[in-house]
């Protein structure tokens, strides 16, 4: 956001009122909580304490992590651990279809951290993990929410083969931004591969970025532009928020009506849905981007 949009943002002092959120509650959230607990499962809305766990769940919608919780890369952005990744779980597919199972899932996000260390980058355990998926849930509706793969289009092509509803790879940020904010990415290796997935069969795309972290609006809209252009069908623009003091800092806050105004311009440009607020992570309202 420039400096020049003043009106649409707020220093960073502190969270504002609409960044405050509810305590989780409802009947469906206290049932999959007692799960989770009882069974020991492990989500990405309980692990990364989503601001949204308990509207999601209530849905029935849940986000999983694979290929362990150590990843290759360095993002500034991102609360998981960099460094040497433990051995592949071969298990590991069962055990987070037999989750899903579990819980009652109707729409699952799988997700994972970057696996450079490996020869296929895990893309055969994400393969892997959709067929048991598919198995043992074959109700379960799913969104995979991939790492880059380096651009590989053999290990993308695995992802396409086992047919998600949803394929979703995350931009983050603006073009400028990129190599500050997720060092080992490219901004237009992103856009390929999101080329490659719709170009190769997938059904539907997605992508989503974060603000705040001094983009100016016109880099925003660029950026919203150039994911049209390869086909994506879903885009999500929610607020960043500091992990840690030792992430990178929150430059400012995006007031609502700017979000309002890039769910507008996103409507225009011809994205399927778009979902755009200070609260909205890349899994918000998962289960409404497959029609």
């Amino acid at each position: 956001m420039s400096v020049e949009t003043i009106s649409h943002v707020q220093p960073p002092k502190g969270k504002p009122k609409w960044l405050r959120v509810k305590l989780p509650t409802g009947k469906k959230y206290t049932q999959l909580r007692s799960l989770v607990d009882k069974y020991d499962l492990n989500t990405i809305c309980t692990s990364g304490s989503c601001p949204n766990m308990g509207e999601c769940w209530g849905e029935g919608t849940a986000t999983f992590m694979i290929l362990g919780n150590i990843c290759t890369r360095s993002c500034g952005f991102c609360g998981v651990k960099t460094g040497r990744p433990e051995n592949v779980d071969w298990e590991e597919p069962e055990k987070v279809a037999r989750s899903i199972k579990i819980m009652g899932i109707k729409h699952a996000v799988i997700t994972s951290v970057d696996r450079d260390d490996l020869k296929d980058m895990g893309s055969i355990i994400w393969s892997e993990t959709v067929k048991a998926i598919r198995r043992m849930n074959p109700n379960t509706t799913l969104e995979t929410l991939i790492p880059d793969f380096q651009g590989i289009g053999t290990h993308l092509d695995r992802i396409v083969d086992v047919a998600p509803e949803v394929v979703s790879h995350n931009m983050e940020t603006v073009k400028r931004l990129t190599r500050e904010v997720r060092i080992q990415a490219k901004y237009e290796r992103s856009l390929n591969v999101l080329r490659y997935l719709k170009e190769n069969g997938a059904r539907r795309t997605k992508s989503g970025i974060m603000l705040g972290l001094g983009e100016r609006e016109s880099e925003v809209i660029e950026t919203m532009e150039d994911l049209r252009k390869v086909g994506v069908d879903v885009v999500t623009i929610g607020q960043y928020l500091q992990p840690s003091k030792r992430h990178l800092p929150v430059k400012e806050f995006i007031l609502p009506e700017q979000f309002a105004k890039y769910e507008e311009l996103g409507k225009s440009l011809g994205f399927r849905h778009v979902e755009s607020g200070a609260l909205v992570r890349s899994s918000y309202k998962a289960h409404k981007h497959i029609n």
